[in-house]
């Protein structure tokens, strides 16, 4: 008690003083603040460096993610998904680890999007519910994305609408929006200017002088920046391997006629849900032929909803008409635009193909027409898809057969002429695969480039830029999240681990049932499903069985009664046995209940 006391007592006593202190003459009191007022505030030392931090788009198509950061501000470039392969059963897709972001969440100040395909803003969503944000972008990247926040229950008031040949300030960045040309509208390329130079981010583009429905690229401003100065450039390397130029989308238009104009079978054109151009080429073409189109696939129909809204498609009154509807009218006045370009599982195309569609049979006189190039990593579906047409006696149309498609990606000669645009001292190839990252450094390279000067990206390491050029930094958090359902929660390795083991392993059940006293009241019994046919193998299920028994016995000799000890002990025991026998390793699963006799 004394001690309290006594801390009391100090505690008043300055309490007192200050008191005092406060109630003093106010002319003293400004006194004694104005010479530590007239003291220059300490500034905080400017960093001398600008980080690049690329969290996808460089080691696979998909992904497209970029972070740039400057002291206290950080700027996000583009939010993509990808496409899970076959060996990942039950994920939806892959989202870049955004760890660095959700550490540094107060730093962020806004994200920018180039362009509103699937590869650029589908893990928005995902983000923005870790990291709330600034979000800007041009009307339809922001019109597809409204959609998609919706669906996820996200709160769309910070989406700011952006124009080509406008400029903001975002933190640290000053940001230019440049128009280019690219498979679908409203895409454009950055200059980011930083406080140690301009980067150019080219996005995806390709240069088209005569473009469906907008204007060529902006090549003069490509021009005017690279006189001024380029410390880095950031360019699509999609096409890095192709020589030559892209065709212009225009060159569609003549084949699209043609195949629309048969008078005898309905059409079904597969293409990506957000190639905006191509949908307008295909009902333009339909409405020349006299053919009702239907749409099917709900990422289709959500951004031909939003295209149309905004304007970015003209639909003639009556020319679309709902999927239920096709049975009303004969084939040859028909087609249908589809998803499922990329063979995915469950798009609309798919079901189709397997008979599963609830609208659409294909037979013989149907004529399918894959418009689009198949991505790397998809060929074994699209492959499937293909195979499974022709057993219906469908012909089927790709772009290796005919011009049905045209790429939105730029090939090594338009490479070369923005290279020569921009003349920028450092390059950094974006958005492919490794191969094509290669491609497009060594093409640098021939173009003038000095070799120390161009880095080829890895997701999570640091690239920083200051006044002398580019250099490797530290690395941070990275990697691909697999997504599972619409939850947005990443899926553990270790279940795709298990997913997998199941499918190819199989699994066993094991049951039984022991006494508080430590004694084997039921015995072991295992079930298995998907391991081995057990009509065929009951010698090997009794001889595992009673290996079960003997070492459940074991651990319950060993003084072991916890049910929970006993299963974990008994499925590891029994994991070595059937690996022996078998030489596979199915997932075991214990149960092991205390039964009271």
């Amino acid at each position: 008690m004394k001690k309290k006391n006594n801390i009391e007592e100090i505690l008043e006593k300055k309490a007192a003083k200050k008191e005092k202190n406060a109630a003093g003459n106010g002319a003293n009191l400004v006194e004694k603040i104005a010479p530590k007022a007239k003291k220059p505030a300490a500034e905080k030392k400017k960093p001398n460096t600008v980080k690049i931090i690329p969290m996808g788009g460089v080691d696979g198509i998909g992904m497209n993610m970029t972070a740039f950061e400057y002291g206290e501000d950080i700027l996000v470039v583009d939010c993509g998904i990808a496409f899970p392969g076959e060996d990942m059963p039950g994920v939806d897709v892959l989202i870049p680890d955004f760890t660095y972001l959700v550490k540094n969440a107060h730093k962020v100040r806004g994200l920018v999007l180039t362009h509103g395909h699937e590869d650029h803003i589908g893990a928005v969503p995902y983000l923005l519910k870790k990291v709330p944000c600034e979000v800007y972008g041009t009307r339809l990247t922001l019109g597809i994305l409204d959609g998609k926040l919706q669906e996820h229950n996200i709160r769309t008031e910070d989406l700011f609408e952006i124009r080509a040949g406008e400029m903001l300030t975002i933190g640290a960045f000053n940001v230019e929006f440049i128009h280019v040309n690219h498979s679908m509208p409203d895409a454009v390329a950055l200059c980011i200017t930083t406080p140690c130079g301009r980067i150019v981010h080219t996005g995806d583009f390709k240069i088209d002088f005569t473009p469906i429905g907008t204007t060529p690229i902006d090549l003069a401003r490509f021009a005017e920046l690279g006189r001024k100065g380029v410390k880095v450039l950031m360019c699509d390397s999609t096409n890095a391997e192709r020589p030559g130029y892209t065709p212009s989308e225009s060159t569609l238009n003549a084949s699209f006629d043609r195949i629309f104009s048969d008078d005898t079978r309905r059409v079904v054109v597969a293409t990506f849900s957000s190639n905006v151009h191509r949908v307008q080429q295909i009902l333009d073409a339909c409405a020349k032929a006299g053919r009702k189109v239907a749409l099917t696939g709900r990422s289709l129909q959500n951004v031909v909803r939003a295209a149309r809204h905004l304007g970015y498609i003209d639909i003639p009154e009556g020319l679309v008409i709902d999927i239920s509807e096709c049975k009303y009218f004969p084939p040859e006045q028909l087609a249908i635009i589809t998803t499922g370009s990329q063979g995915e599982p469950m798009s609309a195309l798919y079901r189709m193909a397997f008979g599963a569609h609830p609208m659409v049979a294909l037979s013989s006189s149907d004529l399918v027409v894959i418009s689009a190039s198949c991505i790397p990593g998809n060929e074994k579906l699209v492959t499937k898809i293909i195979n499974e047409l022709y057993k219906l006696g469908v012909e089927v149309i790709t772009d290796r057969t005919d011009d049905v498609h045209v790429s939105g990606h730029a090939c090594r000669e338009e490479l070369k002429v923005l290279h020569n645009l921009v003349k920028a001292d450092s390059f950094i190839p974006l958005h492919g695969e490794y191969k094509h990252l290669v491609a497009h450094a060594n093409l640098a390279k021939a173009l003038g480039t000095k070799p120390q000067n161009i880095l080829l990206p890895e997701a999570g390491r640091i690239i920083e830029m200051d006044r002398r050029g580019i250099h490797w930094g530290e690395a941070v958090e990275s990697g691909r999240i697999m997504i599972d359902g619409a939850g947005g929660e990443g899926l553990e390795s270790a279940v795709l681990r298990d997913r997998i083991n199941l499918a190819e392993s199989g699994i066993l059940f094991v049951t039984a049932g022991v006494t508080p006293e430590g004694e084997i009241a039921v015995l072991p019994e295992i079930v298995s499903r998907g391991f081995i046919y057990v009509k065929e193998n009951e010698e090997l299920l009794q001889y595992l069985e009673e290996m079960a028994r003997k070492f459940l016995q074991k651990s319950l000799d060993r003084g072991l009664s916890d049910p929970a000890a006993l299963g974990n002990r008994l499925k590891d025991d029994l994991f070595n046995v059937v690996y022996q026998k078998t030489k596979r390793k199915p997932i075991i699963v214990t149960v092991i209940t205390e039964v009271n006799m």
